[in-house]
């Protein structure tokens, strides 16, 4: 098979081999893996980097926008849970009067940013 290694298809393609990594691990690209677990870029991979260049410029996306449009196609559960919210109208809670909704909101937003925090203080204390 004629194929480039992932340094001569960074070359070729424009992309550094971190990015190639990045693009595969997004499954926008996946090349075959050679016995000694090399990648290879043979010239269905390089098109699709072409092409993947080329809608990223036209329509001004990163790559993380395309993965998580793959992810929306892999994912069920995330597609409906993203259509539903995008369906969705804010709506303020029946046990909130209408004159507290804002400081109610912001008073939970409060608390769930210190929990995170909480969290992530004590994760990085365990490793």
């Amino acid at each position: 098979m004629d194929a480039l290694t992932i340094n001569e298809a960074a070359e070729t393609s424009g992309w550094s081999p971190r990015m190639l990594r990045y693009i595969e691990e997004l499954g926008l690209v996946e090349p075959p893996r050679s016995s000694g677990g090399y990648r290879l870029y043979g010239p269905g991979e390089l098109q699709r980097l072409r092409t993947l260049r080329q809608l990223l410029d036209r329509f001004g996306l990163g790559l993380g926008d395309v993965g998580f449009a793959r992810r929306m196609q892999t994912e069920s559960d995330l597609r409906t849970t993203v259509e539903g919210w995008l369906r969705s109208e804010a709506a303020r809670p029946e046990h909130v009067p209408a004159d507290d909704w804002l400081a109610w909101e912001q008073d939970k937003h409060e608390r769930l940013l210190a929990e995170a925090t909480r969290r992530d203080t004590t994760l990085r204390e365990t490793r």
